[in-house]
């Protein structure tokens, strides 16, 4: 067992308590390996990537399985609870989205956000919206400029939609999954619309997500999905260094043509499939801050042994001074190269789904 940090110049609680966790091993945190796709049952795999935690940089390595029938895109092993909640833990301290790098920082803008609620515009001022996995609500917070009389609620398995809810940027708050019965039973059919931005490629099991969604549904009601799209050229090219390839924090990626049959398959019409407007330009500024973030010397968390040397901080922020203006001439070209990516089949590195759900 390596020693503990018990040094009075570097003594931290979380320090402590991290270098405790990871002298018993990461392997622990990986649910067995599973030899068939978790989407359509075929045992016909092969690995898409295998990468390390690019964001944190914490400890371990992680696979990206795909299926070779669906294209159905998982990682495996998944991570268990316990590993969940490891790599998870402090992700959005300080940056309340857990992203200090602007290239990497994929929420939208105000304006984009009130973008995304005039999608549904012309279906109608609907009364009840519930947003699935709303973080600290912005989406809420901007839609309602568009739907001044709708009731947004917001539901995200983290705390961050308590202090949303103090912030009234959401009438109420939910804590958990909708794949949790409890949750389910608690938020059935009470909803014209609802609305899941990227959350599905973070939970354990997307399938059961969705049918809690319907189940939050009112007949009539309309769905809202949006996920990244694991066909986008630059997914194949970029590997592990495409932002939302995401390990260890993305579990799945899901092909659009997947998910539009399942929505069918559950009484869903599908009205709208956007690979256009949910675009977010930022595959290659994302995949160069990551490369040069892997390189630089590392920057102090509770999950290193000990805090890094004035020489190491000094190094980083010369090399970051240096590299900076790069990855802001990469982020100026994924914006000349935008209005092409959006038109092209395959470049949109996202999809959007609006549905239906017609029973009841």
């Amino acid at each position: 067992m390596p020693p503990l940090p018990y040094a009075p110049e570097v003594y931290d609680p979380r320090r402590i308590a991290y270098a405790a966790e990871l002298a018993r091993g990461t392997e622990r945190f990986h649910e067995p390996r599973r030899e068939d796709c978790p989407w359509c049952g075929s045992g016909l795999l092969r690995t898409r990537l295998s990468a390390p935690d690019l964001l944190q940089h914490k400890p371990g390595s992680f696979t990206l399985d795909q299926c070779r029938d669906c294209g159905h895109a998982f990682q495996n092993p998944r991570l268990s609870a316990a590993g969940l909640a490891f790599y998870h833990r402090d992700f959005d301290e300080g940056d309340p989205d857990g992203l200090a790098d602007p290239a990497l920082a994929t929420r939208r803008s105000h304006r984009r956000h009130r973008g995304d609620a005039h999608l549904l515009r012309g279906l109608g001022e609907p009364e009840s919206w519930l947003d699935v996995g709303t973080g600290h609500a912005r989406f809420p917070a901007a839609a309602r400029e568009v739907f001044p009389y709708t009731s947004f609620d917001g539901l995200d398995p983290t705390p961050r939609v308590r202090r949303a809810l103090a912030a009234e940027r959401i009438e109420e708050a939910h804590v958990g999954h909708l794949a949790d019965p409890e949750v389910t039973a608690r938020l059935r059919g009470r909803y014209d619309v609802v609305s899941v931005f990227h959350h599905l490629a973070h939970v354990p099991d997307p399938r059961a997500e969705l049918r809690g969604a319907l189940a939050a549904l009112r007949p009539g009601g309309h769905l809202l999905v949006e996920l990244p799209d694991p066909r986008c050229l630059f997914a194949l090219l970029l590997g592990k260094w495409w932002l939302p390839h995401g390990q260890p924090r993305h579990l799945h990626l899901i092909p659009l043509r997947n998910l539009r049959a399942e929505l069918e398959s559950r009484g869903c019409t599908v009205l709208v499939t956007d690979r256009r407007t949910p675009h977010t330009p930022n595959d290659l500024s994302a995949a160069l801050a990551l490369f040069f973030a892997r390189l630089l010397p590392p920057a102090d968390a509770p999950w290193r042994s000990a805090p890094p040397s004035a020489l190491q901080r000094g190094l980083r922020a010369l090399l970051n001074a240096l590299t900076s203006p790069l990855v802001d001439a990469a982020a100026l070209v994924d914006l000349l190269l935008s209005p092409v990516l959006r038109h092209v089949p395959g470049l949109s590195n996202s999809y959007r789904i609006v549905a239906r759900k017609d029973t009841a």
